[in-house]
């Protein structure tokens, strides 16, 4: 911000006017005196007063944004990564950070990639390791000034390796009740990336609230082994709806695409996607990364971070995730369902029912 120039005339003899008048007769003296006193006060005043006027407005100016970083071994718009990289997008929106990122880094590089941006003076560095756990290990070790706050099955590393997961089995349970509601065939197909816990959890949470609403449900599991193949995960949707599935959970991206061409209906997973698909996704169990953004970055600014786990913030107490609106499904899923899952939900939120936690892998239970 550019400095305030303050330009004071003093009387000398008389008040300076670019008005054509006629001069003004000689002062005496003293009443000279006087006035050039009473000027040069009024200019100290002035100046003193603008200079404490503006120091709030400069400091403002001048307060250093965070510098944060995130590296991701997947597209941005892979599901998973697109909650992080949109939280962070919207602090540097807001001018809290200075943000760079780098997706589509191949485990092999992940290391190397960490490495430069912890160099390059980033406070805050974001990403997923499930890949490449050891080795960022190895390089928070070798920063331990630099604040880690990464996507783990592992549990947190002192002093400043912090761990995220996607714990939105919450959502993921409800949209199972609207998915065991809304099925004809009683068969449900599944989709998943890996078998890993962040997958798994998620599965189980949705059979456990299916199961709820439609004891009779049966599913059938699959893992495609990639955490981003469409194409993949779309055979393996034909696969289940050659086999009498009529909803589908899209735990990939892929799923919807099958169910849309085939006239199935889906159920959406960490993103709301009715939008591109508006008569075949019906719900979705969705991911907010805001509030775990949030916190880290409150903390390394306050310098009170160290390493925790960020899980419990994903958790729908926290805002953390959610369960959709039906949209257009209002008026097709079953008003009876409806009202069991926003019963449920209530519950959950008032911490009178909790969902449980299964990380092991799921199995197909149709015959």
């Amino acid at each position: 911000m550019p400095a305030v120039q303050l330009a004071c005339i003093l009387p000398i003899q008389g008040i300076a006017s670019t008005s054509r008048l006629e001069p003004e007769p000689a002062l005496d003296t003293a009443m000279h005196n006087r006035r050039l006193f009473t000027g040069r006060l009024l200019c100290t005043s002035l100046a003193i007063s603008a200079t404490l006027g503006m120091a709030p407005l400069a400091a403002l100016a001048q307060e250093p944004r965070l510098k944060v970083a995130a590296i991701y071994t997947v597209p941005y718009e892979q599901q998973w990564v697109s909650r992080i990289h949109k939280a962070l997008k919207a602090a540097e929106a807001r001018g809290e950070i200075e943000y760079k990122s780098s997706e589509n880094v191949a485990n092999a590089d992940y290391e190397r990639v960490m490495r430069e941006y912890a160099n390059g003076g980033n406070q805050l560095i974001f990403g997923e390791v499930f890949g490449v756990e050891s080795a960022a290990r190895k390089v928070a070790k070798d920063f331990p000034k630099t604040a880690f706050v990464l996507g783990s099955s592992g549990k947190p590393q002192a002093p400043n390796f912090s761990v995220f997961d996607n714990y939105i089995q919450e959502p993921a349970y409800l949209s199972g009740m609207i998915a065991g509601g809304m099925t004809k065939t009683n068969k449900i197909g599944m989709v998943g990336g890996f078998p890993i816990p962040e997958v798994n959890r998620l599965m189980h949470a949705f059979m456990a609230g299916a199961r709820e609403v439609n004891p009779k449900v049966e599913f059938t599991v699959t893992f495609i082994n990639s955490w981003f193949d469409p194409p993949k995960a779309k055979e393996a949707t034909f696969a289940m709806i050659d086999k009498g599935a009529d909803v589908l959970y899209a735990e990939r991206f892929g799923v919807s695409d099958a169910a849309k061409e085939k006239g199935k209906l889906a159920i959406g997973n960490v993103i709301d996607t009715q939008p591109q698909y508006p008569d075949t996704v019906v719900a979705s169990a969705l991911w907010h990364m805001e509030p775990t953004v949030e916190r880290a970055i409150g903390l390394v600014k306050a310098g009170k971070f160290t390493a925790e786990d960020y899980g419990p913030y994903s958790m729908m107490k926290y805002k953390g995730s959610s369960l959709s609106p039906l949209g257009t499904f209002e008026k097709k899923v079953p008003a009876e369902v409806v009202a069991k899952v926003k019963a449920r939900e209530a519950e959950i939120l008032a911490g009178k029912f909790t969902v449980k936690v299964d990380d092991s892998q799921p199995k197909s239970t149709a015959r």
